[in-house]
Order: structure tokens, then C-alpha cells, then sequence
């Protein structure tokens, strides 16, 4: 959210702020992405449903990714290695890493998402019209 009275490229957005994208089992909702940030990260929480998968093992060629558990413990995929991630932990994946996500347990988890370069959002819309005709 924009506003006039915080400082110019200041972002302020209350606890459920931001931009929501549904996808059954699994969500995201945006913080701060392209011109907020002039395309240099984006900032997103994912939020997965009870023993479900993620979004599929896949990679970005040029973009590194920051994982932050906000709740539960997801597994996680990082190259060809599955690790249980406990809230508070902290996952660093470089370009061109093979990684997925998925809540082997019975809790909803959260993660904090920090994806750099930015951009990634626009993309948002062909990923939960995927979801919606295949999962």
C-alpha cells in the first residue's frame, strides 16, 4: 500500500496485507514486487494446507531464492536433498537449484519468501489458472 504520508518507496501493509493469489491447497500473497521495488526482489508468504504438496520441483536460471519458515515444517527439496525445516529456519537457494516444498505433516506451514531478482509476480496469474485445471 502506498500511502502519501510514509516516505517515498516506503511500504506499509497491516498483518493480512498484500496481494492474494488462491491455489486450493496452497497460497500466496504478495508484499512488495515489481515497481515497488524497480524489479530488484519480491516479497511473498506461501502458505501450504495439511499433507499436501508444493508447487513441483523447479529452478530459476538467474534468480537466487530466501526461504524463512514461518510456521510448521515443511520439507524442502534443495538440489537432490529433502530437509524437515522447523520454524525459524533459513534456506539460501542459489540460481539454478533444484527445489519444492511440501507439508508432510498434519499443520498448515508458512514461508517467508524474499526472490531476487524481482519480477515474479506477473507471472502469478498463469500459476494459479495451472493449479486450478491440474490439481
Amino acid at each position: 500500500m502506498a500511502d502519501d504520508a510514509l516516505p517515498r518507496g516506503a511500504i506499509f501493509l497491516p498483518p493480512d496485507g498484500g496481494r492474494r493469489y488462491d491455489m486450493k491447497t496452497m497460497s500466496a500473497v504478495f508484499k512488495a514486487d515489481g515497481e515497488e521495488t524497480a524489479n530488484r526482489y519480491s516479497v511473498s508468504e506461501w502458505w501450504l494446507d495439511a499433507m499436501k504438496p508444493g508447487p513441483g520441483a523447479h529452478k530459476h536460471d538467474e534468480n537466487d531464492e530466501v526461504f524463512y519458515v514461518l510456521e510448521g515444517r515443511p520439507s524442502i527439496l534443495l538440489g537432490e536433498r529433502w530437509v524437515d525445516a522447523p520454524k525459524g529456519s533459513f534456506l539460501l537457494i542459489p540460481a539454478g537449484v533444484m527445489h519444492d516444498f511440501e507439508n508432510r505433516t498434519d499443520q498448515r506451514i508458512g514461508l517467508l519468501n524474499f526472490f531476487m531478482p524481482g519480477g515474479f509476480e506477473p507471472m502469478m496469474p498463469m500459476i494459479v489458472k495451472w493449479f486450478d485445471e491440474n490439481r
